[in-house]
């Protein structure tokens, strides 16, 4: 973190270094979203699921019912898998029943293991075999219940080592798939190479078959079916494609590909749209007991008459025993066939929660906007703000994903934006700290020159309030001289007398930083001191004026001790004036400069040395003393300096004189009175009065100076300064 600041931008911003970090971490962020890996897959997820328990979908009033093969019904009828004339049976009812389609979502690919052939090989007996061979087979009973009505069964795509065979010759299927586009959907739809199929007197006598196959993710959920899925280089259809194919009496199913993976499936009148690999994403509901029917109530009778009238029917099994339960994201188990019941609602009733082909484009354009702009906050920004730029930003991604889930039932993620955000917050916020830090140990550095260590505090804490380049200020100055100090260098040996110096100088500097004022500038033994600036003082008038009066105080003391010791040092002079200049950095990019530039300070320099002429220590401007309460001062009178045309009044602090050698303030100020009516023939009243003053108090400066006034024509209280 060594590059170097551009003072123009705020904060962090002003380190290319951490704009490059922010910008890398942005694009890396992109990258691992791209390639997607298993973390950010169930990031996205959870992030769908949680949107279906928070909105699932309202049941739809489609005429789908499921017939559960459920433990009352094993319980009642014996486990499965049952004999095929139970099977018969209970298809038979459901065709009494006026039900329109049926489906399995159970695999008949076997003879029954109770059919009266395999009972005579299993006991081996000539008066047994004889017995059953009059009895009817019941894979052909089964066949022809099937052949009453429309009934779909169900097929299992697999690998073609993981079965015999026997079972995986493919026949003359039942529907036909029209490929549309580019006709290259069999290279996006998942499959095998393989399948098992039911047995073949049972697949004449069927209307239509499809396969039962429905991976789960990674984590065990059942979040999407596949409309149509690959068998080698074939593409066969799932069971509840099937089914509402048969529903409609429908021949074909219409695949629709572009470059981009299948877009959707026509079925007779109804377009499924559906995902590149071909499947559709369920949108749960949450579980009812509506359109579920115990098979025990189909097979007893006492179902009502009309129940199942104009209705498809799906049998399947939620006993845990047959192994077909599913893990939804309702945080539920589920039997399988639900699944398929769910994907036929949804074609039936048009309400597809879809992920579009978009969605990931817009999804890395919202993470790269929104890690950069956080970033860039995080940066700029203090705290609270870079915070709540971040909790928008969130706000935002998370909220636009939840309105167009509930709204227009679209999946877009809005978690690997978030955490790519949060990331791209959290480095930028420590990139933030370094370089803030590294850029107020610059600022402390710079201005622990002139500014009182309270006073740099507030400035790293307020930066805004610190203007580089200058501005318009009212302030206060204290202009410090000492007097005889060059004489004494050159007639002294220099180096214990610069020891001496830099002690008074130190000692004056704390004073100054006491009352948070500002080091203009040393000039040899002189000190230029501002007050307001950098930073506004309302209360700059009397800041100056306690800081003057305290360093007259150390420095009177100073010189006397240094005199008791032998050393020749002298008075400390000090003037002190109020106006507006031009404060800031001065002096260009080389040399930083940190000072007030206008005629008030000149001012101050010349009231300071005014005091070597009216016998005074401290000279201090009406503009001082108009912001200024409880400094009891005594009137000098109406000065104009060299160069100026207008007179300033002009005071000394009464606590700079000596009160055993000066007049009493009561005394002296009626003295003044006189002096200052005007009219000549005043003169000689004030004349009188400040020679008696004299004689009672012979070393008051100021009255010595008003009686030599006087008696050298003056005739009021103005003193023109011939020189500086």
């Amino acid at each position: 973190m060594t590059s170097k600041p551009f003072k123009t931008l705020p904060g962090a911003l002003s380190d290319i270094r951490a704009l490059c970090v922010v910008l890398a971490l942005s694009v890396g962020a992109l990258i691992i979203c791209l390639l997607d890996p298993i973390p950010v897959q169930s990031l996205r997820l959870a992030q769908f699921d949680q949107f279906q328990r928070w909105h699932p979908r309202p049941h739809a009033p489609v005429p789908v019912w499921v017939v559960d093969v459920d433990e009352a019904s094993l319980k009642t009828y014996g486990q499965w898998p049952w004999p095929r004339t139970r099977i018969a049976e209970l298809v038979d009812r459901l065709h009494a029943a006026g039900v329109t389609t049926m489906a399995f979502d159970v695999l008949l690919t076997e003879p029954d293991r109770n059919a009266p052939r395999a009972m005579a090989q299993l006991w081996n007996n000539p008066q047994a075999t004889a017995a059953l061979a009059n009895l009817p087979d019941p894979d052909a009973v089964l066949a022809r219940s099937l052949r009453n009505g429309p009934v779909v069964l169900g097929n299992s795509l697999v690998r073609r080592e993981s079965i015999e065979p026997r079972t995986t010759a493919s026949p003359q299927p039942p529907y036909r798939v029209v490929r549309s586009g580019d006709g290259l959907a069999a290279t996006w739809l998942p499959g095998s190479d393989a399948a098992v199929w039911p047995l073949p007197v049972l697949m004449a006598n069927a209307r239509g078959v499809g396969a039962l196959n429905a991976s789960a993710d990674s984590d065990g959920v059942l979040r999407r079916v596949p409309v149509l899925l690959r068998l080698g280089a074939d593409i066969v259809p799932s069971l509840s494609a099937e089914v509402l194919r048969v529903a409609q009496r429908a021949q074909n199913h219409v695949v629709r590909s572009t470059a981009a993976g299948v877009q959707d499936v026509r079925i007779g009148g109804v377009t499924v749209p559906t995902n590149a690999q071909g499947e559709i994403w369920l949108h749960y509901a949450q579980r009812s007991s509506d359109h579920w029917l115990s098979a025990t109530k189909i097979l007893d009778g006492s179902i009502a008459a009309d129940a199942l009238r104009g209705h498809i029917v799906l049998v399947g099994s939620s006993a845990a025993g047959l192994m077909d339960i599913r893990s939804n994201p309702m945080g539920q188990q589920m039997p399988g066939v639900q699944a398929h019941a769910l994907a036929l609602e949804q074609m039936l009733s048009g309400q597809h929660l879809r992920r579009p082909a978009w969605a990931n484009g817009l999804e890395a354009l919202v993470l790269v906007l929104g890690a950069l702009l956080v970033g860039l906050a995080a940066l700029a920004a203090r705290g609270r703000r870079a915070a709540l730029a971040l909790a928008v930003a969130l706000a935002a991604t998370g909220g636009g994903a939840w309105f167009a889930f509930v709204s227009e039932h679209l999946l877009l993620d809005a978690t690997n934006p978030a955490w790519a955000m949060l990331l791209v917050f959290g480095v930028a916020r420590g990139l933030h700290h370094l370089v803030t830090e590294r850029q107020q140990r610059w600022l402390r550095t710079a201005f622990s020159r002139y500014v009182s260590p309270n006073r740099v505090s507030h400035l790293l804490a307020h930066p805004e309030q610190l203007h580089l380049g200058g501005k318009r200020q009212v302030c206060s100055f204290v202009f410090t001289d000492l007097t005889g100090f060059t004489p004494m260098l050159e007639a002294q040996d220099p180096a214990p007398l610069v020891g001496l110096l830099n002690d008074y100088l130190e000692a004056m500097l704390s004073i100054v930083f006491k009352h948070e004022g500002t080091l203009d500038r040393f000039v040899g033994d002189a000190m230029v001191v501002l007050f307001s600036a950098p930073v506004t003082q309302v209360d700059h008038q009397q800041r100056a004026l306690d800081c003057a009066l305290e360093i007259d105080a150390f420095a009177t003391a100073y010189a006397r001790r240094l005199q008791a010791q032998g050393v020749p040092w002298g008075l400390t002079r000090i003037g002190v004036h109020s106006g507006e200049v031009i404060v800031g950095n001065f002096g260009g990019k080389t040399l930083f400069d940190y000072r007030a530039l206008g005629d008030p300070i000149n001012t101050a320099a010349r009231l300071e040395g005014a005091n070597k002429h009216l016998g005074t220590r401290v000279c201090v401007s009406q503009a001082v003393l108009a912001g200024c309460t409880g400094v009891p001062v005594r009137t000098v009178g109406r000065i104009l300096l060299k160069g100026k045309s207008q007179p300033l009044d002009i005071f000394t602090p009464n606590a700079t004189l000596d009160a055993a050698q000066c007049a009493t303030q009561a005394d002296y100020t009626a003295a003044m009175c006189s002096l200052q009516v005007g009219p000549d023939q005043s003169a000689d009243h004030a004349l009188a009065q400040f020679e008696s003053l004299a004689l009672r108090h012979p070393h008051d400066p100021l009255v010595a100076l008003q009686v030599q006034r006087l008696r050298a024509g003056a005739t009021d209280d103005l003193i023109v300064m011939l020189d500086k």
